[in-house]
């Protein structure tokens, strides 16, 4: 493991009601970055297989792990998207699954006491890892979030992919949760090849923003992945859905998370 970035600051959040406790946000737009590589893969598919999951304060690796190890549609994925993480639960998952990773912690979560952050793995490198600092603030909390971002050279060429964690309803309104998808946007404008951002956008509205930037929303359809709400997401840009049948989210029978793990298969659009 190594760390691509010194962090630069540690800005401690004060003033927080007494429901709240107190938050440190990392918010050096450089980092904190960690990587690694535990990568075994060498066979070249051509469709890319997408999984998110939102393991919920990275409490439960080892049923993570099983989860995501389990024969079906998760099996093997290309590109894994992570939230709610930490260094050491990123690690053990990338070197359970023989995958290469970047963790982007934002906060040290006032609940959880450790870092929370969002992460990217694959079985293919990984390549100029950034995080994408995201607007607005915990109206409670005073927590801040950031994207990670990397590009992967997958076998049909380099793609990008954020991974995101979008704040919840109740730390942000809808306008502001919608302001933050678009800074990832935004973001992804300079890459001209392939797009995927997925995660917990906590609701469907920010969804839907970035679908109005031209992003199709592969996943629209796969519904119910945190209890009765909609908050997990894949969409991309410049690549489809192999098929209507190739997204869905799969039961957590492990209780790894309150979150159910998203899949999609991509492939080239209109092939």
């Amino acid at each position: 493991m190594k760390r691509l970035f010194p962090l630069a600051a540690l800005v401690c959040a004060v003033g927080l009601t007494a429901a709240c406790a107190h938050a440190t946000n990392y918010l050096d737009p450089a980092g904190p970055i960690f990587a690694g590589s535990s990568s075994t893969r060498a066979d070249a598919a051509s469709d890319i297989r997408v999984v998110t999951f939102n393991i919920k304060w990275a409490k439960h690796i080892d049923r993570a792990i099983a989860l995501l190890s389990r024969p079906g549609p998760l099996a093997h994925p290309d590109v894994l998207v992570l939230q709610e993480m930490d260094t050491p639960g990123t690690k053990r998952i990338a070197e359970a699954l023989g995958m290469n990773w970047i963790y982007i912690p934002s906060a040290v979560h006032p609940v959880a006491k450790h870092d929370f952050g969002v992460a990217v793995l694959s079985p293919w490198p990984l390549d100029d890892p950034r995080k994408v600092p995201l607007p607005h603030q915990h109206r409670l909390r005073k927590t801040r979030r950031a994207a990670a971002a990397a590009t992967v050279r997958l076998p049909s060429g380099p793609g990008r992919v954020y991974s995101l964690h979008l704040e919840s309803p109740l730390g942000l309104g809808g306008t502001d949760r919608r302001e933050q998808a678009r800074a990832i946007v935004e973001d992804a404008r300079s890459w001209s090849g392939p797009v995927i951002i997925a995660g917990d956008f906590n609701g469907r509205g920010a969804a839907r923003e970035v679908a109005k930037a031209g992003f199709t929303w592969v996943s629209e359809r796969v519904t119910n992945t945190a209890g009765r709400f909609d908050f997990d997401h894949v969409l991309a840009r410049g690549l489809c859905l192999v098929n209507e049948r190739m997204a869905g989210s799969v039961p957590d029978v492990t209780n790894a998370s309150d979150h159910e793990p998203v899949w999609v298969v991509l492939g080239p659009c209109g092939g």
